[in-house]
Protein backbone atom coordinates (compact mmCIF):
# COMPACT_ATOMS: atom_id res chain seq x y z
CA UNK A 1 0.00 0.00 0.00
CA UNK A 2 1.88 3.28 -0.94
CA UNK A 3 1.24 5.84 1.98
CA UNK A 4 0.85 9.50 0.21
CA UNK A 5 0.23 11.38 3.98
CA UNK A 6 -0.09 11.10 7.70
CA UNK A 7 -1.64 13.16 10.07
CA UNK A 8 -0.05 11.44 13.40
CA UNK A 9 -2.43 12.72 15.60
CA UNK A 10 -6.11 13.98 15.28
CA UNK A 11 -8.58 14.15 18.12
CA UNK A 12 -11.42 15.26 15.20
CA UNK A 13 -11.72 12.59 13.04
CA UNK A 14 -12.42 9.40 14.47
CA UNK A 15 -15.61 10.61 16.58
CA UNK A 16 -14.30 9.29 20.52
CA UNK A 17 -11.13 7.95 19.39
CA UNK A 18 -7.43 9.57 19.31
CA UNK A 19 -6.39 8.48 16.38
CA UNK A 20 -4.03 8.83 13.16
CA UNK A 21 -4.95 9.83 9.61
CA UNK A 22 -3.95 8.68 6.45
CA UNK A 23 -4.25 9.70 2.92
CA UNK A 24 -4.24 7.51 0.05
CA UNK A 25 -4.50 8.99 -3.71
CA UNK A 26 -6.54 8.07 -6.28
CA UNK A 27 -10.57 9.16 -6.81
CA UNK A 28 -13.25 8.58 -9.41
CA UNK A 29 -14.95 11.50 -9.15
CA UNK A 30 -14.03 14.95 -9.89
CA UNK A 31 -15.88 17.29 -6.90
CA UNK A 32 -15.07 21.06 -8.24
CA UNK A 33 -14.79 21.63 -4.48
CA UNK A 34 -12.70 18.75 -3.25
CA UNK A 35 -9.21 20.41 -1.35
CA UNK A 36 -6.76 17.25 -2.19
CA UNK A 37 -6.09 17.49 -5.35
CA UNK A 38 -2.96 16.31 -5.70
CA UNK A 39 -4.04 13.47 -4.82
CA UNK A 40 -7.31 13.51 -6.74
CA UNK A 41 -6.10 14.59 -10.35
CA UNK A 42 -1.76 13.22 -10.02
CA UNK A 43 -0.25 10.34 -8.86
CA UNK A 44 2.20 11.67 -6.41
CA UNK A 45 5.20 9.48 -4.87
CA UNK A 46 3.93 8.02 -1.84
CA UNK A 47 5.40 9.60 1.22
CA UNK A 48 5.49 6.18 3.62
CA UNK A 49 5.81 3.08 2.79
CA UNK A 50 3.74 0.11 4.16
CA UNK A 51 6.76 -0.99 6.45
CA UNK A 52 7.15 2.36 7.79
CA UNK A 53 3.90 3.22 8.84
CA UNK A 54 3.23 0.01 10.58
CA UNK A 55 6.41 0.47 12.35
CA UNK A 56 5.23 4.13 13.13
CA UNK A 57 1.70 2.63 14.66
CA UNK A 58 3.48 -0.49 16.91
CA UNK A 59 5.09 2.88 18.40
CA UNK A 60 1.83 4.42 19.11
CA UNK A 61 0.03 1.27 20.71
CA UNK A 62 -1.55 2.59 23.66
CA UNK A 63 -1.15 6.03 23.00
CA UNK A 64 -3.68 6.18 19.85
CA UNK A 65 -6.84 4.62 19.66
CA UNK A 66 -7.85 4.28 15.86
CA UNK A 67 -6.93 5.36 12.38
CA UNK A 68 -8.41 6.68 9.50
CA UNK A 69 -7.98 5.75 6.37
CA UNK A 70 -9.44 8.82 3.61
CA UNK A 71 -8.10 9.49 0.30
CA UNK A 72 -8.66 10.38 -2.50
CA UNK A 73 -11.17 7.34 -2.39
CA UNK A 74 -9.46 4.44 -0.32
CA UNK A 75 -12.23 1.62 -1.63
CA UNK A 76 -10.40 2.05 -5.02
CA UNK A 77 -7.39 -0.07 -3.77
CA UNK A 78 -7.65 -3.43 -3.85
CA UNK A 79 -5.30 -4.09 -1.38
CA UNK A 80 -7.57 -2.09 0.94
CA UNK A 81 -8.55 -4.77 2.85
CA UNK A 82 -5.52 -6.63 3.56
CA UNK A 83 -4.02 -3.34 5.15
CA UNK A 84 -6.67 -2.51 7.27
CA UNK A 85 -6.69 -6.07 8.86
CA UNK A 86 -2.90 -5.60 9.36
CA UNK A 87 -4.24 -2.12 11.51
CA UNK A 88 -6.53 -4.40 13.24
CA UNK A 89 -4.18 -6.52 14.39
CA UNK A 90 -2.16 -4.42 16.41
CA UNK A 91 -5.03 -3.49 18.27
CA UNK A 92 -6.53 -0.21 16.61
CA UNK A 93 -9.83 0.64 15.30
CA UNK A 94 -10.51 1.63 11.76
CA UNK A 95 -12.48 4.62 10.37
CA UNK A 96 -13.06 4.81 6.85
CA UNK A 97 -13.98 7.68 4.80
CA UNK A 98 -15.75 6.85 1.60
CA UNK A 99 -17.35 8.66 -1.55
CA UNK A 100 -19.68 5.33 -1.52
CA UNK A 101 -18.89 4.57 -5.51
CA UNK A 102 -17.89 1.01 -4.79
CA UNK A 103 -20.62 -0.66 -2.46
CA UNK A 104 -19.19 -4.55 -3.20
CA UNK A 105 -16.22 -3.17 -1.03
CA UNK A 106 -17.20 -1.76 1.25
CA UNK A 107 -19.41 -4.35 1.68
CA UNK A 108 -16.78 -6.84 2.16
CA UNK A 109 -15.59 -4.08 4.86
CA UNK A 110 -18.60 -4.63 6.76
CA UNK A 111 -19.05 -8.19 6.37
CA UNK A 112 -15.76 -9.01 7.52
CA UNK A 113 -16.10 -6.43 10.60
CA UNK A 114 -12.28 -4.90 9.81
CA UNK A 115 -13.92 -1.16 10.12
CA UNK A 116 -15.40 0.18 13.48
CA UNK A 117 -16.52 3.11 11.60
CA UNK A 118 -17.81 4.86 8.27
CA UNK A 119 -17.89 8.44 7.20
CA UNK A 120 -19.58 8.42 4.02
CA UNK A 121 -19.76 11.63 1.58
CA UNK A 122 -22.92 12.46 0.76
CA UNK A 123 -21.93 15.07 -2.41
CA UNK A 124 -25.59 16.21 -3.33
CA UNK A 125 -29.03 15.58 -3.85
CA UNK A 126 -29.19 12.22 -6.34
CA UNK A 127 -30.80 14.83 -9.32
CA UNK A 128 -28.03 17.01 -9.00
CA UNK A 129 -24.82 14.20 -8.31
CA UNK A 130 -23.27 14.40 -11.73
CA UNK A 131 -23.17 18.01 -12.19
CA UNK A 132 -21.41 18.02 -8.54
CA UNK A 133 -18.77 15.17 -8.89
CA UNK A 134 -17.61 16.34 -12.87
CA UNK A 135 -20.17 15.13 -14.81
CA UNK A 136 -19.73 11.59 -13.45
CA UNK A 137 -22.84 9.94 -12.29
CA UNK A 138 -22.24 6.73 -10.40
CA UNK A 139 -25.75 7.57 -8.47
CA UNK A 140 -26.58 3.76 -8.27
CA UNK A 141 -23.56 2.78 -6.55
CA UNK A 142 -24.10 5.46 -4.24
CA UNK A 143 -27.67 4.72 -3.47
CA UNK A 144 -26.28 1.04 -2.54
CA UNK A 145 -23.54 2.24 -0.37
CA UNK A 146 -25.92 4.13 1.54
CA UNK A 147 -28.72 1.31 2.16
CA UNK A 148 -25.63 -0.89 3.04
CA UNK A 149 -24.91 1.87 5.94
CA UNK A 150 -28.17 2.32 7.13
CA UNK A 151 -29.56 -1.60 6.90
CA UNK A 152 -26.07 -2.09 8.94
CA UNK A 153 -24.97 -2.77 12.15
CA UNK A 154 -21.42 -0.60 11.43
CA UNK A 155 -21.56 3.09 13.36
CA UNK A 156 -21.23 5.08 10.66
CA UNK A 157 -22.16 9.18 9.53
CA UNK A 158 -23.23 11.09 6.73
CA UNK A 159 -21.30 14.36 6.04
CA UNK A 160 -21.72 16.89 3.42
CA UNK A 161 -19.49 19.79 2.28
CA UNK A 162 -22.02 22.38 1.52
CA UNK A 163 -20.70 25.04 -0.98
CA UNK A 164 -22.35 27.89 -3.27
CA UNK A 165 -24.13 27.27 -5.80
CA UNK A 166 -24.36 24.00 -6.07
CA UNK A 167 -26.11 23.21 -2.59
CA UNK A 168 -29.52 25.18 -1.64
CA UNK A 169 -32.69 24.14 0.62
CA UNK A 170 -34.25 22.25 -2.07
CA UNK A 171 -31.55 20.02 -2.65
CA UNK A 172 -31.04 19.71 0.86
CA UNK A 173 -34.62 18.74 1.49
CA UNK A 174 -34.35 16.11 -1.59
CA UNK A 175 -31.52 14.30 0.36
CA UNK A 176 -33.46 13.98 3.66
CA UNK A 177 -36.29 12.06 1.73
CA UNK A 178 -33.50 9.91 0.14
CA UNK A 179 -32.08 9.15 3.94
CA UNK A 180 -34.93 9.27 5.88
CA UNK A 181 -34.28 8.10 9.21
CA UNK A 182 -30.16 7.97 8.60
CA UNK A 183 -28.59 8.04 12.17
CA UNK A 184 -26.63 10.76 11.72
CA UNK A 185 -26.17 13.69 8.78
CA UNK A 186 -23.31 16.45 9.43
CA UNK A 187 -23.16 19.29 7.40
CA UNK A 188 -19.61 21.29 7.05
CA UNK A 189 -19.08 24.38 5.10
CA UNK A 190 -17.06 24.31 2.17
CA UNK A 191 -13.30 26.51 2.89
CA UNK A 192 -11.25 27.35 -0.10
CA UNK A 193 -7.55 25.13 0.56
CA UNK A 194 -6.28 26.98 -2.60
CA UNK A 195 -5.93 23.62 -4.31
CA UNK A 196 -8.75 22.81 -5.51
CA UNK A 197 -9.92 20.01 -8.30
CA UNK A 198 -12.11 22.98 -10.10
CA UNK A 199 -13.45 26.22 -9.64
CA UNK A 200 -16.34 28.57 -9.10
CA UNK A 201 -17.47 27.68 -5.54
CA UNK A 202 -17.65 29.74 -2.50
CA UNK A 203 -18.33 29.07 0.73
CA UNK A 204 -21.71 29.88 2.99
CA UNK A 205 -22.52 32.36 5.14
CA UNK A 206 -24.01 31.10 8.67
CA UNK A 207 -27.66 31.61 8.17
CA UNK A 208 -27.33 29.97 4.76
CA UNK A 209 -25.86 26.43 6.14
CA UNK A 210 -28.56 26.63 8.89
CA UNK A 211 -31.16 27.34 6.19
CA UNK A 212 -30.18 24.09 4.50
CA UNK A 213 -29.91 21.72 8.28
CA UNK A 214 -33.57 23.39 8.70
CA UNK A 215 -34.27 21.62 5.06
CA UNK A 216 -33.42 17.75 6.54
CA UNK A 217 -34.37 17.88 10.16
CA UNK A 218 -37.98 17.14 9.04
CA UNK A 219 -36.51 13.60 7.61
CA UNK A 220 -33.02 13.28 9.51
CA UNK A 221 -33.86 14.33 13.11
CA UNK A 222 -29.43 14.14 14.24
CA UNK A 223 -28.73 16.39 11.39
CA UNK A 224 -26.30 19.12 12.64
CA UNK A 225 -23.72 21.69 11.24
CA UNK A 226 -19.65 20.54 11.79
CA UNK A 227 -17.14 23.02 12.58
CA UNK A 228 -19.29 26.00 12.89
Amino acid sequence: MDIHGLQKTTLLDFPGQVACTVFLAGCNLRCPFCHNAPLVLTAPPPQLTEAAFFAFLEKRQGVLDGVCITGGEPTLRPDLPDFLRKIKSLGYRVKLDTNGTNPAMLQSLLEDGIVDYVAMDIKNAPSRYSQTCGGIDLTEFIRQSATLLMAGSTDYEFRTTCVHPLHDPEAMAEIGRWLSGAKQYFLQNFVDSGDLVGSGVTGLPSEAMEALRQAVLPYIENTHLRGI
